[in-house]
């Protein structure tokens, strides 16, 4: 006989505020400057294109530092982290991301004096990935 627990298939609010704060510690993150682009549906949750533009003059006073890409429904609630320097020239991100369903992506930029910023946006996923069986 074989007992087994079911594994989540996606975080809790719970995970999500607790990564949040493992990556920002309890600062106060600003809506702007952000912007997350991705595809208003997604076909398929297993490669999901996904942009990232951080709106900054990327100079030694005044860059970004990393950007944090948080989901509230995949398994893992920080889907990634891009790490940045006045020497990058943009901060700009292009990737595919796996999604387990629809969900609001929210994407956070440090910058370089501290300050939090951020962006976010809904992908209806018609397919999702990160099923756990």
């Amino acid at each position: 006989m074989i007992a087994a627990t079911p594994l989540q298939s996606h975080a809790s609010e719970a995970d999500l505020i607790r990564a949040r704060r493992e990556l920002f510690g309890t600062r106060s993150i600003q809506e702007g400057r952000v912007t997350l682009t991705l595809p208003p549906i997604a076909e398929n949750g297993h490669s999901v294109p996904m942009s990232v533009v951080v709106d900054s003059p990327m100079v030694e006073a005044d860059y970004v530092k990393r950007v944090a890409i948080l989901s509230p429904r995949n398994p893992l609630p920080v889907i990634g982290q891009f790490h940045f320097s006045p020497t990058s020239g943009r901060a700009e991100v292009a990737t595919r991301i796996r999604m387990s369903g629809t969900q609001t992506l929210q994407a956070i930029a440090e910058m370089s004096d501290g300050s939090l910023w951020s962006g976010s946006m809904e992908t209806v996923v018609t397919l999702a990935a990160c099923v756990v069986l």
